[in-house]
């Protein structure tokens, strides 16, 4: 028997299924990184990076979200208004601040403050991190899906400069409606995409435990994202992690802010909108008589 070309399929698929599964482990070993419990969040870049900051709550209409920390922090001799999703350490923290998951007063939260910065000439800044808007029933009775859609009306029209940077989990609405900025950056080990790599997997394949497999076809990793040009930068993170050394981290983090700051205060309020634009607009691929256009 000749067995020699059947011997050369079944090795070359046993090494398609080999570097598959590697695939499969790198990217998941990413979303558990964007998950670590001890990766730093948005207080610990704040107080990393920042002089002084002093927090502003409520929407002025319902309340305040402790899930979305927002305020005033001064920076080299000028002001920035950050805004970014915080999870907390403990359970108790967490459950506090809902996991990250804000509710539409938390959004209208972050539009009232954006809309002050834009009145006073003052840069803001996003940092996100959610596994996506929360999903509850009060939270849809309020207005969940109107709120977000605002924060992105509210931030394609704002005439000051705006960085947005994934900082962890980037999770679908939630984490869109403060990243639609002039620069949007992702560190190394975060993730973002339309939908958490479980429920993907419950939809798809009825299967939650497929959500290895969701992962690597979401493309949410960063390298993934800068390829496919939803993302502007990716930018490194210590050895072995965020969570390894929070100083550090931040340290990456103002060096990157500080060369976007001076990149879009070149540029006229008229010219960083129009590239906003555009930069969102260009995103995704479509066919039009038989031709894939990008």
């Amino acid at each position: 028997m000749h067995l020699k070309d059947e011997v050369a399929k079944i090795s070359q698929r046993l090494r398609e299924l080999s570097h598959g599964r590697h695939l499969d482990k790198a990217v998941w070993d990413k979303v558990e990184l964007a998950r670590h419990p001890k990766r730093p969040y948005t207080l610990d870049y704040i107080e990393h990076m920042f002089a002084g900051f002093t927090e502003l709550r409520g929407d002025r209409c319902y309340g305040d979200d402790s899930a979305i920390i927002s305020g005033l922090a001064a920076y080299h001799g000028r002001t920035l208004m950050v805004i970014g999703h915080q999870k907390g350490r403990d359970l108790a923290a967490r459950t506090r601040r809902n996991f990250g998951m804000a509710r539409p007063e938390g959004y209208r939260k972050a539009q009232r403050l954006m809309h002050l910065a834009d009145k006073f000439g003052i840069p803001v800044l996003t940092l996100i991190d959610t596994p996506g808007a929360f999903p509850g029933a009060a939270a849809e009775d309020r207005g969940q899906a109107g709120a977000i859609s605002g924060s992105l009306m509210c931030m394609a029209r704002l005439s000051v400069p705006t960085v947005a940077v994934i900082i962890g989990e980037g999770g679908s609405g939630g984490a869109l409606a403060l990243a639609l900025a002039d620069r949007v950056l992702m560190l190394e080990n975060s993730i973002y995409s339309v939908i958490s790599p479980e429920s993907c997997a419950a939809l798809l394949w009825k299967d939650s435990t497929e959500a290895h497999l969701a992962a690597q076809t979401l493309r949410m990793t960063s390298s993934e994202l800068f390829e496919l040009g939803v993302i502007d930068e990716v930018l490194p993170e210590p050895r072995g992690g965020a969570h390894r050394d929070h100083a550090a981290a931040a340290h990456i983090l103002k060096e990157a802010l500080e060369d976007k700051l001076r990149e879009l205060d070149e540029l006229t309020p008229q010219i960083r909108k129009k590239e906003r634009s555009e930069k969102f607009r260009q995103m995704g691929v479509w066919r039009e008589n038989g031709l894939t256009l990008f």
